[in-house]
């Protein structure tokens, strides 16, 4: 291919002259043309952004190196076991690991040399996929509930909300209690404190206060906490739900065994 004349523009001075041979990018370990990624990757505008792209590194991948993707002399190899075998050249590690019929992975890049262990890659992925899913099955939220009282609340309305409050301290949620004062209410703010300790003690068994009575502006704010957490409650609620389906399920087979009536007596004839 003939050299571009300097009456070509820059970018097509840059197609042509990285496109003459493919390069090694020393970070990624990949041969490319930049010339062909900027044609199959529509987001970069020229080669020289598909260039900077390749010697940064790319994108962040969350997943190790393994085996020939690996570009360094030499690594410290962990054994299957976790044992540590030492500083060995990159050809012998991949040599152990084909002996031993698994995969070279590398599990720390920024150590100098990288650390890489000897592993079952495929299963080493489905068991991490399988903790994270756990991991995020059981991962407790947390939740704040909010309940509204007036300074004098009727005592049929506390009882429900205090049901209320009861229940979401149960189910291992938060509940922020909110005093909302009108007018003259405003200047007797002792009014929702006794409310808000009159509540707590109420509920101390199953919550403590967390934050609190405190003003914000006309309302007085107070939070609960509960003693149980998100996860056993999570647990709890799911073994009565299992144990609610399983009684259900065995009432139909007790009500399709018939019932025995109970055969009259005779009475004996040579009695009489």
């Amino acid at each position: 291919m003939d050299p571009p004349d300097d009456s070509a523009p820059r970018f097509a001075v840059a197609v042509l002259r990285y496109h003459q041979e493919p390069r090694l990018c020393p970070v990624r370990g990949i041969f490319y043309a930049p010339a062909r990624l900027v044609s199959q990757n529509r987001r970069y505008a020229s080669v020289r952004q598909a260039v900077a792209w390749c010697y940064r590194g790319g994108s962040i991948s969350a997943e190790p190196r393994i085996n020939d993707r690996i570009r360094v002399p030499e690594v410290r190899l962990v054994g299957p076991s976790g044992e540590q075998v030492g500083i060995v050249p990159l050809a012998k590690a991949l040599e152990l690991a084909q002996e031993y019929d698994l995969d070279l992975v590398e599990v720390a890049a920024n150590a100098r040399p990288p650390v890489c262990k000897l592993m079952d890659y495929g299963k080493f992925k489905y068991e991490s996929a399988m903790k994270a899913r756990e991991a995020r099955k059981n991962q407790a939220h947390t939740v704040i509930k909010e309940m509204k009282l007036r300074p004098k609340i009727d005592p049929h309305d506390y009882d429900t909300k205090k049901g209320h409050v009861v229940r979401f301290l149960k189910q291992g949620d938060k509940v922020k209690i909110t005093i909302m004062f009108r007018g003259r209410e405003q200047s007797r703010p002792e009014l929702g404190y006794r409310l808000l300790q009159r509540l707590a003690e109420d509920v101390q068994d199953l919550g403590f206060v967390e934050s609190n009575p405190k003003q914000d502006g006309r309302n007085m704010i107070m939070v609960l906490g509960p003693h149980k957490k998100k996860t056993e409650a999570m647990a709890e609620a799911r073994e009565a739900q299992a144990a609610r389906k399983a009684e259900r399920q065995g009432q139909p087979a007790q009500a399709d065994q018939p019932a025995q009536a109970e055969q009259p007596v005779q009475a004996d004839p040579s009695a009489q």
